[in-house]
């Protein structure tokens, strides 16, 4: 997410303050259900406690901060019924926007995603695949225009990125054929430009992995 500057000082550091604190859940620095206190976080970002508060208001509307009154701020934790969901609805929504970037990806967009595609099939290191996957994803819909789609679809990425990252490193290599198979399909239906193809087997990839994720609840416990 970029840094809107929206006129004033405050908002600026907000936001800068969110992204911060947004890669470190991401990264899997701050984990689910990790108390944030606003004062340490405000010292050690050298900032005032408003654009802290605010920042943690940003990722609540992410999804990735939960705010309790007169209690303070929480990394936001999934049970395994609301991480099985987002998936549900990331099969329905990101096909639509697959389809609504396919119509304008370029020679070179596919040729990057088969080369992103082979960085992903040299790794064997756990937040490098994660940090190729998501590129692959997201240059596959780099060309839409339905912002609040994208947005909507980011912030389901974002908050399941935790239990992601458990099941890639419970699964290991086991699985990897598999995603390197669909990923495989994907980019030559999307170079062919079957546009139908190409949304069914994105669903399909998504689904699996919702159903990979739906045998393993240890992954969800506290």
């Amino acid at each position: 997410m970029s840094e809107v500057d929206e006129g004033s000082g405050s908002t600026v550091a907000s936001h800068r303050i969110a992204e911060t604190v947004r890669e470190r859940i991401l990264s899997g620095r701050l984990k689910p259900g990790t108390r944030i206190l606003q004062d340490e976080l405000a010292e050690e970002l050298n900032a005032s406690r408003l654009p802290v508060r605010e920042a943690l208001r940003i990722l609540q509307s992410r999804g990735l901060v939960t705010l309790r009154s007169n209690r303070g701020a929480w990394v936001t934790s999934l049970d395994q019924r609301d991480c099985e969901l987002n998936y549900k609805i990331r099969e329905r929504l990101e096909p639509l926007l697959l389809a609504e970037s396919m119509r304008a990806l370029t020679a070179d967009d596919i040729e990057e995603l088969s080369g992103i595609q082979d960085r992903i099939e040299a790794t064997e290191d756990v937040e490098e695949f994660l940090r190729l996957d998501r590129q692959l994803h997201w240059a596959s819909y780099r060309r839409h225009d339905a912002q609040e789609l994208a947005a909507i679809i980011a912030r389901l990425w974002d908050t399941t990125q935790h239990y992601r990252r458990a099941y890639t490193k419970l699964a290991g290599r086991d699985q990897r054929w598999i995603i390197n198979s669909e990923h495989r399909l994907l980019i030559a239906a999307i170079g062919h430009k079957d546009t139908e193809m190409a949304q069914r087997i994105l669903a399909m990839h998504i689904s699996r992995t919702q159903r990979e994720l739906s045998l393993h609840p240890d992954i969800f416990a506290s």
